[in-house]
This record gives structure tokens, sequence and C-alpha cells, in this order.
């Protein structure tokens, strides 16, 4: 279930960042409406709380783990939300992002020294 966990929250925290990065993109870059950007920094600080919610106390392996999953969730964003075609070299690297990911957060970590 702690795998599950995981990766639930990080496709949510994924969600939240890359949302709310891309809605005061909106705002900035695109002209559209100041509450864009509002509701875009709103996402970001959801984000920020949602890390908080990983099982691991590891603040550091949390967020070199999700910038895997940022790599990869902002294609996939790109592809949803701006018909962004993503070409093979895109797919190859998310796809070795994603496997550090993996490594990052699930092989056996000796323990930190306190």
């Amino acid at each position: 279930m702690t795998v599950v966990r995981i990766a639930v929250l990080f496709v949510f925290a994924a969600i939240a960042e890359i949302g709310g990065a891309w809605l005061v993109w909106q705002a900035v870059r695109e002209g559209k409406s100041w509450w864009w950007a509002g509701l875009g920094v709103i996402a970001l600080g959801t984000y920020g709380l949602i890390a908080t919610l990983q099982p691991s106390a590891e603040f550091g392996r949390i967020m070199a783990a999700y910038g895997g999953v940022f790599v990869a969730g902002s294609l996939a964003w790109a592809v949803i939300a701006d018909k962004f075609q993503p070409d093979r070299w895109d797919i190859v690297g998310a796809m070795i992002c994603l496997a550090g990911v993996a490594v990052i957060m699930f092989a056996p970590h000796a323990r930190s020294a306190a």
C-alpha cells in the first residue's frame, strides 16, 4: 500500500505544481486574467502541502525523486493542455527519469546518520 500511496501523492503533487506553473504562465505570457496567476499560486502552495504527506521523512530524497516525476508529468501536461507532440527522445528521457525515481524511492537505503 505504501508504493501506491507514494505514487498517488506524486501524481497529485505533479498536477498541483505543473498546473500551478501553467496557470501563472497563462496569466503572464498568454495574457489571461490576473486571477489565473492567483489560482496558480494557490495550486503551487497545494503542491508544497502534498509533498509533506509522503511517508518518507527525507525532504531531499522526496524532492529529488519528485524532479523525475516533474519531467515526465510536464511532458504529459504539455500533450494534454498544449497539444505538444513529444518525440522519441522526450519519451526516452522521461522513462529514464522515472527509472531514477524508482531507484531513489524504493531501493534499500542505508539509514541516515542523525
